[in-house]
């Protein structure tokens, strides 16, 4: 059977600003995995990642508000903690649609570690802004006190920045594979992996650092051999001049096109589509042969070409 990975944006969890409670994350997630269920319906075997930076934060966010009180939390348990979580509310959902659709499959949740470099220059330079903002004051004790980076956000205040580092190695990647060879369905790589390196006496250890998932999918996607990566995100395609009078939806891209495009660095926006199209070319780049890029509505149809944009190298 044919093998897809299939990255979830954490931000399509939350369909608006009034619905981020715990059941409205369920239901969404519940939207999502009826599309994903038809294509295993369909005859293919899927491994499923997810983002979860909504989700980081407030778990952070509950950990500031609760310190007089409580511990705070390191944010690589809070890594875990979301992959437990949105992976309870997948798989769950995944397994009442197989009910429902007569589908003799089973699901299960992978708590994920990916290893990244000590060395990765992003330790040098800490970019991610994480949590919540801060007074300068604030932020200068945090510094001092507890070693956290910390940057003035566009006249906004002050908040914890943190690196991204690429991911090497995914810690569990036998199991994830012997899951799959059995037949059932995998959520693993959560939120790009649970950051760790290795120590000079070979244990790993947790950094504070956030991965990027869609590159973390597509490094999933290479050592899987899968033979679709697909990235499921807020639109139905990919556009060039995105919001602009110039913009344009495309529905198939070239792998050199898309290097291309990157390169003139105006279609594709930072924070949003842009590491969306890395992940694809550094996919391609190492042995995959197709990616597809659209929203989870629409994945059946853009499965069967009638939307998404399709990228082959």
């Amino acid at each position: 059977m044919p093998l897809a990975v299939i990255a979830i944006g954490g931000n399509s969890l939350i369909t608006d600003s009034q619905h981020k409670s715990v059941q409205d994350q369920y239901s969404a997630a519940g939207a999502t995995t009826d599309h994903i269920a038809g294509l295993i319906k369909a005859g293919w075997d899927v491994a499923i990642s997810h983002g979860n930076g909504p989700q980081v934060g407030f778990i952070l966010r509950r950990s500031e508000l609760s310190s007089s009180e409580l511990h705070e939390v390191p944010l690589d348990v809070c890594g875990a903690d979301t992959q437990g979580a949105i992976g309870y509310a997948l798989q769950q959902n995944l397994s009442n649609d197989f009910r429902e659709m007569g589908v003799t499959k089973t699901v299960a949740t992978v708590v994920t570690q990916v290893e990244v470099s000590r060395e990765d220059p992003a330790f040098a330079d800490p970019s991610k802004p994480i949590g919540s903002f801060m007074e300068e004051a604030d932020a200068m004790r945090r510094r001092d006190e507890d070693g956290w980076d910390v940057r003035e956000d566009a006249g906004r205040g002050w908040r914890r920045v943190v690196a991204s580092p690429a991911p090497m190695r995914i810690v569990e990647l036998d199991v994830v594979k012997q899951l799959l060879d059995a037949g059932v369905v995998v959520i693993t790589v959560g939120g790009g992996g649970i950051p760790v390196v290795t120590g000079d006496d070979g244990n790993l250890s947790g950094v504070p650092a956030v991965i990027d998932k869609d590159l973390a999918s597509a490094l999933l996607a290479e050592k899987l051999g899968a033979d679709l990566l697909i990235i499921c995100t807020a639109v139905e395609k990919v556009a060039l001049n995105f919001g602009t009078p110039e913009e344009k939806w495309i529905d198939d891209f070239t792998l050199d096109e898309v290097k291309q495009r990157l390169d003139e660095g105006t279609h594709f926006a930072e924070g949003s589509m842009a590491p969306k199209m890395r992940a694809v070319v550094q996919f391609l780049e190492n042995g995959g042969s197709k990616a597809l890029i659209t929203d989870p509505d629409n994945l059946e149809r853009a499965m069967g070409r009638e939307t998404g944009t399709w990228i082959t190298a």
